[in-house]
């Protein structure tokens, strides 16, 4: 259990670093290409290739390989875990040149398909093509990235694939510094940003093949074959390609409607949605990516209860380092975006726009942090049918509220669509993991979820009752909003931490190890 922690902390501690340089980098581009028709044709191309990268690359494929990869390692050996890598890969690359020949012999059909609001604006769906037609190859570089990143994992790796999307952030922020400092020398903002993109996907792949070269366990080129480990991992991609795909849905409902919206609106849901998704992905990557890997390992040894107890251990962890966001979003939105990103050509009214997204989406949070938790009991048993299931039913209810609410709330109604969609999964599969066993909630995760809130309650009101003065005092400031948010994160800190530790005390929900040492530090009255 200590090692999965350590683990947790390993992959969280790095998509820390690859979220605030991720931060840095869509502040650059906020400030280059604003909250307008511009940045609208941006946010539509780069959703392209992240949509497909959801649905054929990460989200599905690393559901399918990573268990079936660990029973393999497990029982089989290295050897055969080996073999059974390297086909997939081999079929993985043939996939992917199929994908790319399909997707370049129509672009602009493409764009229209996803984006119809884009058509009756000439500019901004041409800049959207071709910025497309530049950025769409990273899918190639990120799927074949996910599979070295599953094999790594399974062979208990973490830090080198975690720390490659930073290095990918790196890459894409040297483009764009390159187009606002030497503009003459560039072929323009929208086009650098396009080719930084796909120059990240490269950078992503190089460095986790150079990790699996330097352990022995790069993939290579062979002739597939069908054997009951290829047969179980593709019986397991049918149903996670659904599931990734139903994600893919909701994201392309947020393009369709938004694309409806007044310019502006596409943009909006595009910023709130990068902080929505900076602690949500941080706490999401790194608990569901190693409680899988950990929960498959003592499946395939079968030691359900063990499995039960990393469960509950992880969603604690999650729960209490994720309900502090779920505060300040809800609390004080408004100042979040206007610090990160109202500079240069973002101006006041994306910011208003923006706030009530992230206000909304924050509504969905608890979900999103427990989301790859729950689906954990049955995707380390090999079942990835029952969550495309729950999934789906998630994924209508998203769309038809987006349809619903996108005329009288505009861009925030989306959000909230989110929201609800993905609590009706998530309660989905919980249920149904829970009625056969496999998910089970014990005293120590009611405690730690009893912490949460208690402490959740002092930083909701520490930060109202000083959010107010603050504003005041620094009415006049430089940079008023940066120190006050900067001062309300400090004071957030010194009580939900504190508070925490005093739930976790109160209620014998206290954990054990490292994570405890950690907790102990910010007590009250200890030294």
């Amino acid at each position: 259990m200590s090692r999965m922690v350590r683990n947790i902390f390993s992959v969280g501690g790095w998509t820390v670093v690859s979220r605030l340089t991720g931060f840095v980098r869509d502040m650059a581009l906020a400030a280059l290409l604003g909250g307008g028709a511009l940045n609208d044709a941006y946010v539509a191309a780069i959703k392209l290739p992240n949509q497909f990268r959801q649905i054929f690359g990460e989200g599905s494929f690393n559901a399918a390989y990573l268990p079936t990869y660990t029973r393999v390692l497990e029982t089989k050996g290295p050897e055969h875990a080996g073999q059974f890598a390297s086909q997939v890969f081999t079929l993985l690359i043939l996939s992917q040149v199929v994908l790319l020949a399909l997707v370049y012999l129509d672009m602009p059909l493409l764009v229209e398909l996803t984006s119809p609001g884009f058509v009756r604006e000439p500019q901004k769906f041409a800049a959207a093509v071709a910025m497309s037609r530049i950025m769409f190859p990273y899918i190639a570089f990120i799927a074949v990235f996910a599979l070295h990143q599953g094999t790594l994992n399974a062979n208990n790796s973490w830090s080198v694939p975690a720390a490659a999307p930073a290095a990918a952030n790196l890459c894409m922020i040297a483009f764009l510094a390159w187009a606002a400092w030497f503009p003459k020398l560039s072929p323009g903002v929208a086009s650098m940003a396009s080719w930084g993109f796909l120059a990240s996907g490269a950078t992503q792949l190089a460095i986790a093949m150079a990790d699996a070269r330097r352990r022995g366990l790069l993939e290579r080129l062979m002739r597939p074959r069908w054997t009951p480990e290829v047969r179980q991992f593709f019986w397991m991609l049918g149903p996670a390609i659904g599931i990734s795909a139903s994600y893919q849905i909701g994201a392309l409902a947020d393009q369709i409607v938004g694309s409806l919206l007044p310019t502006g609106g596409l943009s909006a849901i595009s910023y709130a949605d990068r902080l929505y998704q900076l602690p949500g992905g941080v706490i999401v990557i790194a608990t569901g990516s190693v409680l899988l890997r950990e929960m498959a390992g003592l499946v395939a040894r079968g030691d359900d209860e063990a499995a039960l107890h990393a469960q509950n251990r992880a969603a604690s962890l999650t729960f209490a380092l994720g309900a502090p966001f779920v505060v300040v979003f809800l609390l004080i939105p408004d100042l979040i975006i206007a610090a990160a990103f109202e500079h240069g050509a973002f101006k006041a009214s994306a910011t208003q726009q923006a706030a009530g997204v992230l206000a909304a989406y924050s509504l969905g949070m608890p979900a999103l942090f427990v989301d790859r938790i729950v689906a954990a009991s049955f995707l380390s048993r090999g079942d990835t049918a029952t969550p495309m299931k729950a999934t789906l039913a998630g994924v209508a209810l998203n769309v038809a509220l987006k349809v619903l609410l996108y005329r009288p709330l505009g861009a925030p109604g989306l959000a909230l669509g989110t929201a609800a969609g993905l609590w009706l999964k998530v309660g989905s599969v919980y249920a149904l993991a829970r009625r056969r066993g496999w998910a089970e909630p014990d005293d120590r995760f009611i405690g730690a979820v009893a912490a949460t809130l208690f402490a959740s309650g002092a930083l909701a009101l520490a930060l109202t009752l000083a959010d107010a003065y603050l504003a005041d005092a620094l009415a006049h400031t430089a940079f008023s909003r940066e120190i006050r948010l900067a001062a309300l994160a400090g004071l957030g800190v010194s009580v939900y931490f504190p508070a925490l530790a005093l739930g976790l005390g109160l209620s014998g929900a206290a954990p054990t190890g490292a994570l405890a040492r950690v907790l102990r530090a910010v007590r009250p009255g200890d030294s």
